[in-house]
């Protein structure tokens, strides 16, 4: 797949103008893949965090194709769960949305269905791909734009968005503080921002969730491809070390330096999710 090139002082209105106009073009397409404009020094190496956003693009690049419906099977049905209660923390009066990391677009889904007009940006291109799927048979590819980019370095202006939603990322970062505060910086003041991540469950459901993460993962992983089974393999390991390098109050205080208030976490499903959010000042 091709993209156009996308000017990180290209402003927001005018993408959204030209991508309503081109609505009926792109509906008469036979590949619902269509054009998603990328930042032209992405895939630059060397730079900071180029080695965490290489192992992102090649663990889920391999998963994309039926990537939700692995998901929800490996999470017990859980993964829909999840995503409904982070789009619920979103307001209802919040116009334009960023949702980051948005893989194959199930929570800018959710949002468009909500009445918000979302921009989703991702790294992976076969992610990208099957956003774009996703969005044309919901029939909200209308109100959502897929922009190719880092979470490291938005394409976007200061306090462009009402709200920010971002899920499993931070893993995938080198300076997860840092990427916090990018991402706050396109939240306007009163906005809110809200992720959602995997968690450390406590005890006596750590023992089951080991279990899970280091045999479940990888086996189920492998009956369904390759690249799930790479990802059930990560994932145990990633996450443990992870949360306990940086436990709750730590990832706060990140949120709070960027400048928000009011941070607050639910944990989900016995703790093995959690959903932070928080509003601009």
């Amino acid at each position: 797949m091709t993209y156009a090139p996308f000017q990180s002082d290209q402003r927001i209105p005018s993408i959204w103008g030209a991508w309503k106009a081109s609505a009926s073009i792109r509906s008469r397409l036979p590949d619902v893949t269509r054009r998603i404009p990328t930042v032209p020094t992405l895939g630059a190496v060397g730079g900071p965090g180029s080695h965490a956003r290489q192992l992102a693009q090649s663990l889920f690049a391999g998963a994309a194709y039926r990537y939700d419906q692995a998901a929800w099977w490996l999470s017990y049905g859980q993964y829909p769960r999840w995503h409904r209660f982070l789009v619920s923390r979103v307001p209802g009066d919040a116009r334009l949305v960023l949702d980051v990391a948005t893989g194959t677009a199930a929570v800018a889904t959710r949002l468009a269905r909500r009445g918000h007009r979302v921009v989703g940006l991702d790294l992976t291109e076969p992610m990208l791909a099957e956003a774009a799927r996703r969005l044309a048979r919901a029939g909200v590819a209308g109100r959502v734009h897929l922009v190719r980019a880092s979470a490291e370095a938005l394409p976007f202006p200061d306090g462009r968005f009402d709200a920010v939603t971002f899920t499993f990322l931070l893993r995938y970062v080198a300076d997860p503080a840092a990427v916090v505060r990018e991402l706050g910086r396109v939240v306007r003041a009163g906005g809110v921002m809200a992720s959602l991540e995997f968690a450390l469950p406590d005890p006596p459901w750590r023992w089951f969730w080991w279990l899970h993460t280091r045999l479940v993962l990888p086996a189920g992983g492998r009956l369904i491809s390759d690249g799930w089974h790479r990802v059930g393999r990560f994932l145990g390991p990633s996450i443990e070390a992870f949360c306990r390098a940086h436990p709750f109050p730590e990832v706060r205080a990140w949120w709070e330096e960027a400048g928000f208030v009011d941070v607050r976490r639910r944990t989900l499903s016995f703790g093995a999710a959690e959903v932070v959010w928080g509003r601009k000042r």
